[in-house]
């Protein structure tokens, strides 16, 4: 739930939690085979074979959501794997670093801030070093362990902080100079396909989304739920927006999606109206930030929807995200 301005109301509130326990409720599900692409225990991926047999199927590269806090892991997406995996798609289903109770808040050894509860938001850089490095590893992986997966045809998706990710992995090649995650090249994918992501960090900052995730992914103070000016929502500003917090703003010059563009990436947003987790300005935002870099992202708004259907095999909105996968694979 977040705390941005114009708090939802009790029915908003209600819809919410009624979304969120039907996409929580559905059991994990095991995957076809399980592969490291690192040392970390949490550097691993699961592999969903397509469930009709076929050969040469599309691989989806999905990116779990949940602010990046460790107690949101792949296991509440495994389902929307094995939906997709149903639905013809060869799928790898990503663990990565993310932040919890047992780390500071990103920088120096500090202490949480006052205004902080429960776990941190990210690792700063593992969430990103992880992500980098699954992308890097997947053709080999994929080939190995899903022989009849087409590594030539991969789609990025992800929900939420994972959409934040999916965006950012398909943008690593305009990256700044020196990030040490920026790539010689445009990576090798069909494109994207975000759902609900946090894709804009100043529009993200400025609502307050997930309890100040961002400004704490980022290693800024997050004692306040804003981290700066509210009002940099409305200009883009994500350095006012992050108080002008020195570490925050250079960091978000290497993780917003909302400035790493052009990506020349064939990108898809799908965003239900009635999210109050992640609401739909925040991927306006993107979208009106790709238009004023010479690039159109489709954005897709499903009424009646808010956060969770998205991932949820028994709601309709899923149905969509297949179909939106589906028109870039093949």
């Amino acid at each position: 739930m977040t705390d941005f301005p114009g708090s939802p109301d009790s029915a908003a509130r209600e819809r919410d939690a009624a979304e969120s326990a039907s996409a929580f409720a559905h059991p994990a599900v095991a995957p076809d085979r399980t592969a490291a692409y690192g040392d970390h225990p949490d550097q691993v991926v699961d592999f969903y074979a397509p469930r009709d047999g076929r050969t040469g199927a599309p691989l989806v590269v999905l990116l779990h959501g949940g602010a990046w806090r460790s107690p949101y892991d792949r296991a509440h997406v495994s389902p929307l794997a094995d939906f997709l995996a149903r639905r013809g798609f060869a799928v790898a289903n990503v663990e990565y670093r993310r932040g919890g109770d047992d780390i500071p808040r990103q920088r120096g050894g500090a202490e949480p801030g006052a205004g902080s509860t429960g776990p941190v938001a990210g690792r700063w850089p593992e969430t990103f070093d992880d992500v980098a490095a699954a992308l890097d590893a997947m053709p080999a992986l994929a080939s190995r362990e899903l022989p009849g997966a087409d590594v030539r045809r991969i789609v990025v998706s992800g929900h939420s902080a994972g959409g934040h990710l999916a965006l950012w992995a398909a943008a690593r090649h305009v990256l700044p100079e020196g990030s040490p995650w920026r790539l010689p090249a445009p990576p090798s994918l069909r494109g994207v396909v975000a759902l609900a992501p946090i894709a804009d960090f100043a529009t993200a900052v400025g609502l307050g989304v997930c309890g100040g995730a961002v400004t704490q992914l980022l290693g800024g103070e997050a004692g306040s739920v804003l981290g700066g000016d509210a009002g940099a929502v409305l200009d883009g500003d994500a350095g006012s927006a992050l108080g002008g917090d020195a570490v925050a703003v250079e960091r978000a010059a290497h993780a917003d999606p909302g400035v790493l563009l052009p990506t020349g990436i064939a990108t898809a947003i799908v965003h239900g109206v009635e999210d109050i987790v992640v609401p739909p300005t925040v991927s306006e935002a993107y979208v009106d930030a790709a238009a004023r870099s010479g690039e159109t992202v489709g954005l897709t708004l499903l009424g009646g929807v808010g956060h969770f259907p998205l991932i949820d095999p028994s709601a309709d909105a899923c149905a969509v995200v297949a179909e939106e996968l589906a028109q870039l694979a093949w």
